[in-house]
């Protein structure tokens, strides 16, 4: 089983993206289906090749803010006026925003059918190590999950389970989520600000494979209703495939 601790785990945050690589829209409740979350990145925005376009490369990406109501989405940027993702001009609109030949497309699903889950144990246990070396701490976002749980006890505990119950609904591990350099990205000024967190992740985060491990990609096996404060639950777990050095002492100060 994996290790949870004896802190009761509550789900925290629920986040969708209507645009991939775009801001996300908070909730306070929503319906798990067998795709994840409903609107979550039914969008994305291509370059002129036809190829998606990603925070690192263009991190104003980040500015745009969608929402999506009734089974529409707008999209809202620092001053620029409103534009809905079916209007002809919204092509012209990201084309603008972000200052190269951008697209609006519904890419296939592929991973889209999926929910990144992060714990705030694993944001906190990061965290300490940036202290320790002198370096502010960072916002959830930085990591762009869909679902937070607050109250475990052991950071990483997502990439041990096996299976997550919340409320109603049952998740089931796929893989790690591998970071890459969008984690340096800024959420508010949508500016790159790197090295941190990729900097400190390699010295205790690095798979298998090589590639940096922080959060786990979960499928709905069985769909339900989840709100803010649901508990959740560790229903089967699994040994950890990321080697984790032993946590770096607590950073001195006042």
């Amino acid at each position: 089983m994996a290790a949870t601790g004896t802190s009761t785990a509550r789900l925290s945050e629920i986040t969708y993206y209507p645009v991939k690589g775009c801001a996300g829209v908070t909730l306070t409740e929503a319906t798990l289906t067998s795709t994840g979350l409903p609107d979550d990145r039914t969008y994305a925005i291509a370059d002129e090749k036809g190829e998606l376009r990603w925070q690192w490369g263009d991190p104003r990406m980040a500015l745009i803010s969608p929402e999506s109501r009734d089974g529409e989405v707008t999209l809202h940027a620092p001053g620029r006026d409103p534009v809905r993702a079916a209007d002809p001009d919204v092509h012209a609109w990201l084309t603008e925003f972000l200052g190269v030949p951008s697209t609006l497309v519904r890419p296939p699903a592929g991973n889209a059918h999926r929910l990144h889950v992060v714990s705030r144990a694993s944001l906190d246990a990061l965290n300490r190590r940036l202290a320790a070396r002198g370096a502010a701490p960072l916002p959830m976002n930085r990591f762009r999950p869909n679902l937070v749980v607050d109250g475990w006890d052991d950071p990483h505990t997502e990439d041990r389970a096996a299976r997550l119950a919340v409320a109603g609904a049952e998740l089931a591990f796929t893989e790690d989520t591998i970071r890459c350099a969008i984690t340096m990205v800024d959420q508010r000024t949508g500016r790159r600000v790197g090295p941190e967190p990729l900097r400190t992740l390699a010295d205790y985060r690095r798979g298998e494979a090589g590639g940096i491990a922080f959060g786990a990609y979960f499928q709905v096996r069985r769909a339900g209703r989840i709100a803010l404060g649901d508990e959740v639950t560790v229903s089967s777990g699994t040994s950890p495939e990321v080697a984790t050095a032993p946590e770096a002492p607590e950073a001195a100060g006042p």
